[in-house]
């Protein structure tokens, strides 16, 4: 069962999310997710368990209680949407070139 852990602390990381959940039962994996560019934390992660019933309880035993002065939200990981995924719902704005004041683009004016 995929696990998601919400509120993280910039200062947790991967073993320690690993080693709460851990005493719930055996993880699969633990990875927090990380900005791209800068490396630095999003504040949340993923927590994989194969059982369910360990998943389970972590959950209940987690959700709430604090972790490196953060307090945790912990649930079932919702699967991704489709509509998540790419870049859509962006762009508009300014056309093509030189991008005059009324945005339109176009440098010149006659």
């Amino acid at each position: 069962m995929k696990i998601y852990a919400g509120n993280l602390s910039y200062q947790v990381t991967e073993d320690d999310l690993r080693q709460a959940f851990e005493s719930f039962g055996q993880v699969e994996s633990a990875a927090i997710i990380k900005d791209k560019y800068s490396g630095q934390s999003k504040g949340f992660g993923f927590i994989e368990m194969p059982s369910k019933t360990e998943a389970q309880s972590a959950i209940d035993g987690l959700n709430g209680k604090e972790l490196k002065g953060r307090t945790l939200n912990v649930n079932e990981a919702r699967p991704r949407t489709e509509s998540r995924g790419g870049r859509g719902g962006r762009g508009g704005g300014r056309g093509g070139r030189g991008g005059g004041r009324d945005g339109r683009g176009g440098g010149r004016r006659f």
